[in-house]
Parts: structure tokens; C-alpha cells; sequence
């Protein structure tokens, strides 16, 4: 682990005291728990409009068709399984 020093506001600080207290658990583990929520919250975030940004961008391509049909018979052959 690395260490690191972050800023919290007087709410914030009192929160995090009394949600420690409450649960038992230490402040840097509620913080590194929160942080990996919000970090993988983003990472989805960003995956997701990656994937939408994508969307039709082969659309007119005459060149792919045969390709895809053929890759698409082969999925619903290996589905019927």
C-alpha cells in the first residue's frame, strides 16, 4: 500500500469518525472502500460510452457484409447447439 494525504471538510471528517465508530471499521478502509466504488463506477462510465461512440461506425460498409453474415451463421449454428 501506498500512503497518500487527503483533505476532508469538518462534515466530512465527522462522518466518516462516526460511521467508523458505528461499523468497527478503520477510516482508511471506509475511504479505500469508497474509492474503489467510484473508481470502478468510472471505469464502467467510460467502457460504456466508448461502446455507445462505436455504435454504427461500419454501418456503410458494403466490404464487411459477407464477413459479418458468415460469422453470424456460425453463432447461431454453434447457439442451436
Amino acid at each position: 500500500m501506498s500512503r497518500t494525504q487527503v483533505y476532508l471538510t469538518v462534515e466530512e471528517k465527522n462522518e466518516l469518525s462516526r460511521v467508523s465508530a458505528e461499523t468497527g471499521r478503520t477510516q482508511s478502509d471506509l475511504i479505500r472502500e469508497a474509492l474503489d466504488r467510484y473508481l470502478g463506477e468510472q471505469v464502467a462510465s467510460t467502457r460504456l460510452e466508448r461502446l455507445r461512440s462505436a455504435k454504427g461506425i461500419w454501418k456503410d460498409r458494403e466490404d464487411t457484409r459477407p464477413l459479418f453474415a458468415k460469422l453470424r451463421r456460425e453463432l447461431d449454428r454453434r447457439a442451436a447447439r
